[in-house]
């Protein structure tokens, strides 16, 4: 590397300069308190954990996205985290261990090997919450309706919401006792909408005609909430669970749409989020003109087991460099006051007094030109000093 390209970053990796800094900080204390609000505790898991236990888990999902480093001091593999969800599923089962409902909120940064997204972004501040103990569909709307207001917050009152349930592909999959090879290919059809292929898959396995219909209907099954009606006669018979899962759907949707009437909903029944560890309610919000989802969440019950307590869960994330782009929130400008450097008690004590009443306070040193705006100064007069207009 030559002494010119020492000043580049890595691709995918940024960095925040004052102004856009200050809107992150801003946000991030507004976000959490928020949180705090509706009862979520902070928790800050460490930046790097030993590898065995980072990737346990819902964490397994993430192996190709993690940074691996030796630790000096152990020589164990270690990873930088790509997401909170299993650090904090390790905290809740190990640190904790109380039996009631746990709310657990965090904020900070990840970093992934790959960009996440259209925005080739390596490395966002993932902000979340998520809830305990509870396997209930209320917990998801609590879950849900938090991540709704967090967006309020930043701006956003109007998302799409996209909803989703994965126990509905899974359970249909068993129920036509679908081979791991044909489970996989289909739900990489449905991933990428190919129909027709999907199609002539479906027709060269061993499945019954109405198994055959289901398996072709479901990813058709998109659009507004009117799918839920039609998801009911279509897929009729296919099992307790998955007429279970629809009725959620449609009490989410009517209990989200009484508390925010401005949000918009989409339904796609075939939807495979991108972490394995999912196992209910799936949901993800956009912006018109935005291509990313802005925040993503779900159910993914018994993450804990492996660290020795299985609970059910459910909680959602968002990158917080994401929220502070698509909003129009601006740094709070404080009064700026220029004063002296001089040794002198009472003119600390009256710096000190100004700073404690929110104004922002430059002590000049000589030969400073203040890199800010400058709207009072601090002068001295008869030995009192005084804050004056800077223009006078």
């Amino acid at each position: 590397m030559t002494l010119a390209d020492r000043w580049l970053l890595p691709d995918g990796v940024d960095e925040s300069l004052p102004v856009q800094a200050g809107r992150i900080e801003n946000l991030r204390r507004a976000l959490l308190d928020l949180h705090h609000s509706w009862g979520y505790q902070l928790v800050i898991p460490p930046l790097l954990e030993y590898l065995d236990s980072l990737l346990t888990g819902a964490g397994s999902d993430l192996d190709n996205e993690t940074f691996k480093v030796i630790d000096q001091l152990s020589g164990r593999m270690m990873g930088i985290r790509a997401d909170f969800t299993s650090q904090v599923a390790r905290i809740d089962a190990h640190c904790l261990k109380g039996e009631s409902i746990q709310r657990l909120c965090y904020c900070g940064s990840v970093l992934r090997t790959v960009p996440s997204g259209l925005d080739g972004t390596r490395s966002p501040i993932q902000l979340g919450a998520e809830l305990y103990g509870h396997g209930g569909v209320e917990s998801d709307i609590e879950i849900l309706s938090l991540m709704i207001e967090t967006l309020s917050v930043v701006g956003i009152s109007a998302p799409v919401l996209d909803l989703g349930h994965v126990d509905i592909v899974r359970d249909l999959m068993a129920v036509c006792d679908l081979t791991d090879f044909q489970r996989d290919t289909i739900a990489e059809f449905y991933k990428t909408k190919d129909l027709p292929e999907l199609n002539r898959f479906v027709s060269s396995i061993d499945v019954s005609k109405e198994q055959s219909d289901w398996l072709n209907a479901l990813p058709r099954l998109c659009g507004d909430a009117s799918v839920l009606e039609k998801a009911a006669l279509v897929l009729s018979g296919v099992s307790e669970k998955t007429d279970l899962a629809l009725k959620e759907l449609l009490l989410v949707k009517e209990t989200v749409s009484l508390r925010f009437p401005d949000v918009r909903f989409h339904f796609d029944l075939s939807d495979l989020v991108s972490y394995n560890y999912h196992t209910g309610l799936v949901f993800a919000a956009y912006l018109p003109g935005y291509g990313n989802a802005i925040a993503r969440g779900g159910r993914y019950n018994n993450i804990g087991e492996v660290f020795g307590r299985s609970r059910p869960a459910t909680g959602f994330s968002a990158d917080l460099k994401t929220l502070v782009m698509l909003s129009d929130g601006e740094v709070e400008k404080r009064p700026v006051v220029l004063a002296p450097t001089e040794n002198d008690i009472a003119l600390w004590d009256a710096v000190s007094k100004l700073r404690r009443e929110g104004f922002k306070v430059v002590q000049a040193l000589e030969g400073e030109i203040p890199a800010v705006d400058v709207d009072f100064k601090l002068i001295c007069v008869k030995g009192d000093w005084q804050t004056i207009a800077a223009d006078l």
